[in-house]
Formats: C-alpha cells, structure tokens, sequence
C-alpha cells in the first residue's frame, strides 16, 4: 500500500485501450492511482493524467462523453496539474486532421496535429528528444531515449507569449526527416507524445519527476 500522504493520481478512463500499464507506472513512481472515468474524482485529484490510444477523433469522442475537456479546463484554471499521454498529448491542442477528417480538440494549446511527413509512418520505436532548459520533466534523463508508437504529430508550435507569460518549455523529436513536438511543459499542464510507461528506466524517472512535483503542491 501507498503511504497515506502519496500524491493521488487520476488516470482518466475514457475507453482508451489499454493503460493498466500507465497505472502501474505511476504506482511505481510514488502516486495512490485510481483509474475512473468520475467527474469530480478527477477535479479532486492532486494529479490528472489524460492516457491516449487510437485516433484521434475516436479520443475526443470519448473525452467528451466523461466531459474532459471540462475537466481539464476547470482543473487547469485552478493550477492543478494535469499530464497528458500520447493521443493525450495531440487532443490538448486545437485540432486533429486524419483522413482528411478534421476533429475539434481541446484547443488548451493552438496547432493542428497533422500526420507525419516521413518515408516510414507510424514512427515505432526509441529515440532521442531535444530538451530545452530549467525542464522538470526531464530532470535527469535529458539525454535518454524514449518509445514512441504514432503516426500523428503536432509538426509547428505557434504559441505566442508576452513579457509577462513564461513561455512553455517544447521539447522536440525528429523522426524521417521530420520534426514533431514530443513535450510540452506549460505551467500546471505538461504533457509527452511518447509513452513515458514503456519508456523503461528513463520513462520512470520522468513520471517521478511528475509525481514529484505534485508531492511540492500538497
């Protein structure tokens, strides 16, 4: 059993495949995890984690049954922290376009998750990312590789800050030829296209990271 004082940890279930390995990750890395699709269980989490398998259409169909975009926006207007997986990642920003089919997105971050321009799609398996600095995500594992499984990609980052925001913190793959946003660290909502879960030793201490830093907000 978790101690008592472990951050608690939603992994939102929405029908999206399999992501029994997502919370035993976050087990492993010092959370109390309950997977539920439960509206206010998710708000009261010290933690959000929004998994992601499959298209990206089919993930925002099921988002909007458990009515996630809501709550991903009320809980990032209160600073909690939410960490998206994967799909996860892509459905935080404007739209998706597969097929020639274009979904609404959570629109939490501008950009178009497109498919990606490379001579070998879907892009499966380890690789490096380029971190930027002052990263908490990556605290440690800066330079490791980690595993993706996706044929979609966020391919140009377009937000636009002043004098008085932060800017977010976007890490970078390539894959062909082509480069993608494979992270995203933006206050409270961070988010990896990779799959921390399967990423082995490095992917574990970037889910600590993450558990880590909700264990400072509690």
């Amino acid at each position: 059993m978790r101690p008592s004082n472990s951050p608690r940890v939603v992994v939102l279930d929405y029908g999206s495949g399999n992501v029994r390995s997502a919370v035993r990750a976050l087990e492993r890395a010092g959370a109390e995890v309950t997977l539920t699709p439960d509206k206010q269980a998710a708000l009261d989490a010290d933690g959000l984690v929004v998994p992601g398998v499959g298209a990206y259409a089919a993930c925002m169909a099921g988002l909007l049954d458990v009515k996630g975009p809501e709550i991903i926006g009320r809980r990032l207007a209160g600073g909690r922290p939410v960490l998206g997986i994967c799909v996860g990642l892509q459905v935080l920003f404007e739209t998706g376009v597969e097929h020639g089919v274009t979904t609404q997105g959570c629109a939490e971050w501008p950009g178009t998750v497109e498919r990606l321009q490379a001579p070998v799609v879907p892009h499966m398996g380890w690789n490096t990312v380029e971190v930027p600095g002052d990263t908490m995500l990556f605290d440690g594992v800066a330079g490791e590789r980690f595993y993706f499984v996706h044929s979609y990609g966020v391919r140009e980052w377009s937000l636009v800050t002043n004098d008085r925001t932060r800017a977010p913190l976007v890490t970078w793959a390539e894959h062909g030829g082509d480069r993608f946003v494979a992270a995203v660290e933006n206050g409270a909502l961070c988010a990896t296209q990779f799959h921390p879960e399967k990423s082995g030793e490095a992917g574990a201490r970037l889910l600590a990271n993450w558990v880590g830093s909700l264990e400072s907000r509690t």
